[in-house]
């Protein structure tokens, strides 16, 4: 059985969830950070300038840098409400209407009146969202932040900018331990680019949709027709059983990881076509796949959950 995405129709596109321009507190206008997004060969962005009123609560307007290789979703990395270490919470819209109302946040440390972070990650939903954690290893999220966040669709297990200026970008941790607590949750790679350092092109998602359109796209991202990168593509996943084929761009390692430690892989050398074994993830809730090239770049599947299909 071809799995999602790849059993979807259209064309895959190749996008980054998680960036800042000068509207807020990156380094470059708007159109500089399309331009160059364009450039590197992506298809589309999310500018997600930071939702707060040290810079009156921007939802940059990426509209004008449309064209027909090349779009935009608008999106916000919204502030509010403190975590359990009592910073701020940082999450992810991407899709939003453009008159999304400002929540009271005047900077970025927690005041009283706000929404909870639950409760703005909820409010961006109902408006049409896509709403992702934001880099929790970073935040330093608890569990308890983790499973306080019910409207997530996703949660960004890579963040570049967070691993190449910090060396805190991982968000898997908090996803596996919500999908063994039955929470189905996708995930997304992204860079969260400043320009102010080597932020940049190194994680990204590549959705399956029908066209290169922010309707379209945005659909795509809520049903889970993607995949995440730091650069190996996939090209296909089956579902036989017993064992998982996977498709891919020259890989050296493909695992396939379930529920608590059980994982099986297969090694080698520019694997393209690789047949794993499930052995003792038979019985796992819930599955994906990691892709690892020579180089140590990676490739993730979204989970999937064997008894749904």
């Amino acid at each position: 059985m071809l799995l999602p995405p790849f059993n979807a129709p259209g064309n895959f596109y190749r996008g980054n969830l998680h960036t800042h321009s000068d509207v807020s507190d990156g380094a470059l206008p708007p159109a500089e950070v399309c331009r160059r997004y364009k450039a590197q060969g992506y298809d589309f962005i999310s500018l997600t300038d930071h939702f707060v009123g040290r810079w009156d609560y921007p939802i940059t307007d990426t509209t004008p840098y449309r064209d027909a290789q090349f779009t935009t979703l608008l999106g916000i990395e919204m502030h509010s409400g403190a975590q359990d270490n009592g910073e701020l919470w940082h999450l992810l819209a991407v899709g939003l209407p453009a008159d999304f109302a400002p929540s009271h946040t005047p900077d970025f440390q927690p005041v009283d009146g706000q929404e909870t972070g639950p409760e703005i990650a909820q409010r961006a939903r109902e408006a049409g969202a896509f709403v992702a954690i934001a880099h929790p290893q970073w935040s330093g999220l608890t569990e308890h932040d983790a499973r306080s966040i019910e409207a997530a669709h996703a949660v960004e297990v890579y963040n570049h900018g967070c691993h190449t200026l910090s060396d805190r970008g991982t968000g898997m941790p908090i996803l596996e331990l919500l999908l063994s607590e039955g929470r189905k949750l996708n995930l997304i790679a992204t860079d969260d680019a400043h320009f102010k350092g080597p932020d940049a092109f190194g994680g990204w998602v590549m959705v399956k949709a029908v066209a290169n359109t922010p309707e379209d796209l945005l659909a795509a991202l809520k049903a889970g027709q993607f995949y995440a990168s730091q650069g190996p593509e996939i090209h296909g996943i089956w579902y036989e059983g017993d064992k998982i084929r996977v498709k891919s761009s020259a890989a050296s390692t493909v695992i396939v990881q379930g529920y608590n430690n059980a994982t099986m892989d297969v090694c080698g050398e520019s694997l393209t076509d690789t047949t794993v074994e499930l052995g003792r993830l038979q019985d796992s809730p819930w599955l994906r796949i990691t892709v690892i090239d020579r180089a140590g770049q990676r490739a993730w599947s979204n989970p999937f959950w064997p008894s749904a299909l």
